[in-house]
């Protein structure tokens, strides 16, 4: 597996998490158990999920956690798009966090299309025939 702290998308799920730490502090004290709350945990659960399935062990764990970091990201794309509806907020600050989100995303995506390649690969399903083998004697 390696390091985690070696991976991208860890390092800027960290810095998305800071990030939303930050932007969503600035909004009513009314919120700090319902959107502050909310938008913190689902950020902060993405670099939390990369790291568990990194250090796992199998590439399946980790493809599993990284699915969870997919379902904390969903859940704080749509924190990033309610929010603005509900608040008068900074909007630029709001799209530049989604364009964040979605960079992640995409990165953690292709990490999980990597590693369903690399599982492929190692384990030809009993059905496949390969096409050097004899299939009649």
């Amino acid at each position: 597996m390696g390091n985690f702290k070696d991976l991208q998308v860890w390092k800027n799920g960290c810095d998305l998490s800071v990030r939303i730490h930050k932007l969503y502090g600035k909004l009513p004290s009314s919120e700090k158990y319902g959107l502050i709350s909310q938008a913190r945990r689902a950020a902060v659960s993405i670099p939390q999920n990369i790291a568990e399935g990194s250090a796992r062990g199998t590439d399946s764990d980790f493809a599993r956690f990284l699915r969870i970091a997919l379902g904390s990201a969903a859940e704080l794309e749509t924190l990033l798009e309610i929010t603005p509806r509900l608040y008068e907020v900074d909007q630029s600050e709001y799209d530049s966090a989604l364009l964040e989100l979605n960079q992640i995303q995409r990165q953690t995506r292709r990490l999980v299309d990597t590693l369903a390649h690399k599982h492929m690969r190692e384990h030809k399903a009993p059905y496949e025939v390969d096409p050097d083998e004899e299939v009649y004697q």
